[in-house]
């Protein structure tokens, strides 16, 4: 029996939209746990992809609003990183040591294929 794993986001955010002289300190994501689970029906099926997330990352580091910025393809890979996503957390971005709001892109993939680190199998 195969076990199903948990998508694996490559958190790496980038601001959007972010202008001005000053500077910002980007949103840091916590991998204390990952909520984006990969669909048992696409694990089943062997089917993997990515999807590219832009997420809005508030004062207090929670996800308050989720768009799909890059389809994986599979209409059941996009809305679990959607789902998964509004359950990320952050050390919020900051700007002249006040805590922000900002947007950053979240890549989730969904991958079969152990990563290094992360125990295989």
């Amino acid at each position: 029996m195969t076990a199903r794993r948990l998508a694996m986001p490559l958190l790496i955010p980038l601001l959007v939209g972010c202008t001005g002289d000053q500077q910002i300190e980007r949103p840091t994501p916590l991998f204390n746990d990952v909520p984006i689970e990969y669909p048992l029906s696409m694990w089943d099926q062997d089917i993997e992809g990515q999807t590219l997330l832009r997420v809005r990352v508030t004062e207090l580091g929670r996800v308050d609003e989720v768009e799909v910025m890059q389809s994986s393809g599979h209409a059941a890979l996009d809305t679990a990183a959607v789902r998964g996503a509004r359950g990320l957390r952050f050390q919020p971005a900051r700007r002249n040591g006040r805590r922000i709001e900002v947007w950053a892109q979240v890549p989730v993939e969904f991958s079969k294929r152990a990563r290094p680190g992360d125990g295989g199998g």
